[in-house]
C-alpha cells in the first residue's frame, strides 16, 4: 500500500515537469509610449529602451501602438516609408535580437503612391509574419483623405492562438470583430492613438469586444500629447471573460500577462454563445 501511495503522490510532479516552467512561457506584452511627433529615430530609441528594461520572454507577442514611429499624423509626405522601410527594419531587428514576435503600427507608401496605415508583425527570426491595412479610416480626423483603406481582415498564428489585428477606429465597428470570429479568431490586437476626450469609450469597447467574441483583446494606446490631442494611455490586456488582466495606466511602461488557451477553449465549450450566431444577420467575412 505504501508503494502505491508514493506512486500516486509522484504523478502530479511528473505532469508538471512536462510543462514549460511558468517563467519561460510566452506572454502577451504591451509597450506604451509618449510618441515623439514625427521623429522616427527618437521613437525607435524609446521603444528600444523600454524593451531593454522589460526583457520580454522569448516567444512572447509584444505589441506597440499605432504609427509608433511618428504619431497619428496626416503629414504623409514626411512620414510615409517606402520599401525598404526603416521602421520595419527596426521591428525586424528587435524581434530577431530578442527572440520575440513584435507588432507595431507603420505608415507605408505603396508602389502606386497610395499611403496606408498598417499593423505589421515580425517573427523571432526577423521575418514578416502578417500585414494588415486599417479598414476604417477616421474621417473626422482627416484620415480617410490622407490614407487608403484596407479591404481584408487579416490573422496570424501565435502560440496556438489565431490573432486578428486591427487599428484604433476599427474598434468602433463590431462587425469587423465578428467577421474575424467567424474566421476563427480567439485573440485580437488593437493598436491606437485614442485621445483622452473619449477615453471611457476606449476602455469599455475593449471589454465589449472581448466579451461578445469570447476572446483575448490586447489594446495598446499611446500616452502623452501631440500637437492636437492629449492621451491617457490605458493600454489593456483583457481576457475572454472581459476581465482586465493587465493595465498600463497613464504613463510610459510595459505590462504583460500570460494567456490561457485551454481556459479559453473550455469557456467557449461551457458557454457556446458563438455557435448561436445567425449567419443571415452577419455579413460574410471580408
Amino acid at each position: 500500500m505504501a508503494e502505491a501511495e508514493d506512486t500516486e503522490a509522484a504523478a502530479p510532479e511528473a505532469e508538471v515537469e512536462k510543462q514549460a516552467p511558468p517563467q519561460t512561457r510566452p506572454e502577451l506584452a504591451v509597450v506604451q509610449t509618449d510618441t515623439v511627433w514625427e521623429d522616427a529615430e527618437a521613437n525607435h530609441a524609446k521603444v528600444r529602451e523600454q524593451l531593454d528594461a522589460a526583457g520580454p520572454k522569448p516567444g512572447s507577442l509584444v505589441v506597440l501602438q499605432e504609427m509608433f514611429s511618428s504619431g497619428f499624423t496626416m503629414n504623409v509626405d514626411k512620414v510615409a516609408e517606402k520599401d525598404p522601410s526603416r521602421s520595419e527594419a527596426f521591428l525586424s531587428d528587435q524581434a530577431r535580437e530578442r527572440g520575440i514576435y513584435l507588432l507595431g503600427g507603420v505608415v507605408r507608401r505603396g508602389p502606386f503612391g497610395a499611403v496606408r496605415n498598417q499593423s505589421v508583425v515580425y517573427s523571432p527570426e526577423g521575418n514578416l509574419v502578417s500585414r494588415y491595412t486599417k479598414i476604417q479610416g477616421f474621417t473626422l480626423g482627416g484620415e480617410s483623405d490622407a490614407y487608403a483603406p484596407g479591404d481584408d481582415i487579416v490573422m496570424f498564428a501565435w502560440n496556438g492562438f489565431n490573432v486578428a489585428h486591427f487599428i484604433c477606429y476599427d474598434l468602433r465597428f463590431p462587425e469587423l470583430f465578428r467577421a474575424a470570429a467567424k474566421l476563427g479568431a480567439d485573440a485580437y490586437t488593437i493598436i491606437a492613438s485614442w485621445p483622452n476626450l473619449r477615453h471611457e469609450h476606449w476602455t469599455h469597447l475593449l471589454r465589449a469586444r472581448a466579451i461578445e467574441n469570447q476572446a483575448y483583446v490586447v489594446g495598446v494606446n499611446r500616452c502623452g500629447s501631440d500637437p492636437k490631442f492629449e492621451y491617457d494611455g490605458g493600454s489593456h490586456i483583457v481576457d475572454f471573460r472581459g476581465a482586465v488582466i493587465a493595465d498600463a495606466g497613464q504613463d510610459e511602461g510595459v505590462v504583460s500577462a500570460a494567456p490561457d488557451l485551454n481556459g479559453l477553449r473550455e469557456y467557449r465549450t461551457q458557454l457556446p454563445f458563438l455557435e448561436d450566431i445567425r449567419d443571415d444577420f452577419v455579413a460574410s467575412p471580408l
